[in-house]
């Protein structure tokens, strides 16, 4: 998601092209109608549920402020994270062991039109992200239609020992160059929608607010929420085995029911 070339030369390109971009209508007449009443009317029965605690970024990224007793069991947590993800949707070399899956992402990727747009993710989160586009048109009253959206990768555009979740085909990034990444790379901090102090961090962005909710309901987890304040990036961090109702509820939420 954000080796540093990778990203300077994505945010160049975003900020040339900024003033066409924001001039635009945020949705096609044509387009929005077809996929809204398509998954409004679609009946697929989700578990509702929160991202497991240990895979969220916050809860085992670093810091320079730590004390080692901290860093050490932060890196416990990322590397029991790394093995969830390796175990659950494949080995991706230079994280974790080969012979934990010896499937990698791509091969358990799969390809598919989401909000009218193709995207390539891992067959286990599909659903997760049909009962988000569900929820979403059936909830959000808005014109918001995006133009393109990045799923799985077969290179790690993370630095500093990370792994990103694109790589395992479970994160989702929507107009990459429009919703922001104030603290990715420093070059972001020059889009306009970062130099200013917005009353909340969905003022970053140019997705509704209602989108962000949309997802979070079925156990994505959405960067904007981070440090980085990556306002276009979702990844799921759910339960897979218990995204479908009929699979019974997620063991790590039967204790809110």
């Amino acid at each position: 998601m954000r080796r540093r070339s990778i990203l300077a030369l994505s945010v160049a390109s975003s900020l040339a092209a900024l003033a066409a971009c924001l001039a635009l209508p945020r949705s096609s007449a044509q387009d929005a109608p077809a996929w809204r009443q398509r998954a409004a009317e679609e009946e697929i029965l989700c578990n509702t549920q929160e991202p497991l605690p240990y895979l969220i970024r916050e809860n085992w990224s670093t810091r320079a402020s730590m004390d080692r007793d901290e860093l050490r069991a932060r890196r416990d947590i990322h590397q029991k994270a790394i093995r969830f993800r390796t175990e659950t949707y494949g080995f991706f070399r230079g994280f974790g062991l080969p012979e934990w899956n010896a499937r990698t992402p791509a091969q358990n990727a799969v390809n598919l039109r989401l909000f009218d747009r193709p995207i390539r993710l891992n067959q286990r989160v599909v659903p997760a992200a049909r009962c988000a586009e569900q929820e979403i048109a059936r909830t959000c009253r808005d014109d918001y239609q995006p133009r393109r959206l990045s799923g799985l990768r077969e290179q790690n555009t993370y630095h500093n020992g990370e792994v990103s979740n694109h790589v395992y085909g479970i994160a989702i990034d929507l107009d990459p160059q429009q919703n922001t990444c104030c603290n990715c790379v420093k070059e972001w901090r020059l889009h306009p929608l970062c130099q200013e102090t917005p009353r909340s961090i969905f003022d970053r962005m140019i997705m509704p607010e209602c989108w962000v909710h949309g997802f979070e309901r079925y156990g994505f987890y959405w960067l904007g929420h981070d440090r980085l304040m990556d306002t276009m990036h979702f990844e799921f961090l759910g339960d897979p085995a218990h995204i479908l109702t009929s699979d019974g509820p997620p063991p790590h939420m039967r204790e809110r029911e």
